[in-house]
């Protein structure tokens, strides 16, 4: 596995890999490997030819009071780990390369990123769109894969691709947890011994939020209830709980095939995590 740390120099092997007839899959990420990452990356295997994984914590998608400067780091670990997946490149970019002195270009997706973590957020995914439009045309992937825990994300990501008509497949994968429930992020290992089980209501209300949907109860009543199993946790505070037509994000009254539930939740005003499911099985 090579690590290559400019955009000039991933552009050109990419050209090169497109020169052979060889197939480019994208894992974009900001590291700190998790399970999660490493399926991604795997499933890329499966699928191309040569397999880039980005790491890179974008500055542009982190508020002024965000956890920028303690985001997890380790690039020796996660080399080892992502070799061992097969990966191709590793492409780790310096700040300064990505962002040059005076650069002035934004991306951004109107509608979708209104809502849920875009309303918490604001200027979020506006970084998130800005720095894949670039990794793609510095990688020219034909397929990037990004993980369904940051579901709102990936449907912001599918309409940048379609609405300025970059030519690749975006494939979403399924979230990844632990033994215990918990989707895999790089921000659990923020959480100590005694958040654990505060943690582990996000994941537990959303089975509750599941078998409610089963006895046909209203988006009302599943929001409520959910609440209630979340909020009886002091260390707890709702960023917000919606469910949402998994394809346009909008709210919905009844629950249907398409009916996702979303939340986001702070433990002790420290880590804000994420989770996310249909609530009915096709």
């Amino acid at each position: 596995m090579k690590v290559i740390s400019t955009p000039a120099a991933i552009q050109r092997i990419a050209q090169e890999f497109r020169k052979q007839g060889l197939t480019i899959g994208l894992v974009p990420t900001m590291g700190w490997f998790h399970e999660g990452h490493l399926s991604l990356m795997r499933k890329a295997k499966e699928k191309t030819d040569r397999v880039i994984t980005t790491l890179f914590v974008n500055p542009m998608q982190f508020g002024p009071s965000e956890d920028l400067d303690n985001y997890p780091h380790d690039l020796e670990r996660d080399c080892k780990l992502a070799e061992d997946c097969g990966v191709d490149i590793l492409f780790a970019p310096e700040k300064s390369s990505m962002y040059s002195d005076g650069f002035a270009s934004a991306v951004h997706v109107e509608g979708l990123t209104d809502t849920l973590c875009g309303a918490s957020r604001p200027g979020h995914f506006d970084g998130v769109t800005t720095v894949l439009a670039k990794l793609f045309n510095q990688t020219l992937p034909h397929i990037a894969i990004f993980g369904e825990k940051d579901f709102q994300q990936l449907a912001v990501i599918r309409r940048m691709v379609k609405d300025l008509d970059f030519p690749i497949e975006i494939l979403g994968h399924p979230i990844v947890r632990e033994a215990s429930g918990l989707a895999m992020s790089s921000r659990n290992t923020y959480l100590k011994d005694n958040e654990m089980e505060a943690a582990l209501s996000l994941s537990a209300s959303i089975s509750q939020a599941k078998e409610f949907a089963k006895e046909k109860k209203s988006a009302a009543d599943i929001i409520v209830a959910v609440t209630k199993k979340i909020t009886k946790h002091k260390e707890c505070s709702i960023d917000y709980i919606e469910i949402v037509n998994g394809i346009n994000l909008k709210s919905c009254a009844k629950i249907d095939s398409k009916s996702q539930i979303l939340l986001a939740v702070k433990i002790n005003n420290r880590i804000r995590l994420i989770d996310n499911s249909q609530l009915l099985e096709n």
